[in-house]
């Protein structure tokens, strides 16, 4: 069985398509409310400070590592690669077709296995997110033509 899914996404939302035959078929669709919320909505306080030791006049503070809107980017990014690698660990899926902006794709392919990696057949480097469900095939027939099936 050749089975094709395509994931288009972005940092808030995804759906997930099986092409069949000359069609795509929903799976099923994602949604990440946090990447849409404010960044001082997503942290709980302000940096924690410090006093230093050696110098009881030297104050500081602690500096988030990354900001709360990118981790909850990259929390959605890694929760789609981890469904991703446990379908492709079923054999759900033969090929992966990516279309995500650029960053977000870039996240998700971080989180993905070496396995599921190779099952990536072509990266479109676009968000699509905003596309209807009916006009999806239509806007990513250029890239879907080699895994139409007649």
């Amino acid at each position: 069985m050749n089975n094709t899914w395509v994931l288009v996404a972005s940092a808030s939302e995804a759906r997930l398509f099986n092409l069949v035959k000359s069609d795509l078929e929903r799976l099923k669709s994602f949604s990440h409310e946090q990447s849409r919320m404010k960044g001082e909505d997503l942290a709980s306080d302000r940096p924690g400070a410090y006093q230093s030791d050696v110098n009881r006049e030297g104050h500081g503070s602690y500096a988030e590592p990354t900001e709360p809107k990118e981790y909850e980017k990259d929390r959605f990014a890694r929760e789609l690669a981890e469904m991703l690698n446990h379908a492709r660990s079923e054999n759900q899926f033969n090929n992966l077709v990516i279309v995500s902006s650029p960053h977000f794709h870039g996240l998700v392919n971080k989180h993905l296995d070496e396995e599921s990696s190779q099952k990536v057949s072509h990266h479109i480097e676009k968000d699509y997110t905003r596309v209807e469900d009916s006009d999806m095939l239509d806007t990513l027939l250029p890239y879907l033509r080699p895994y139409l099936k007649e």
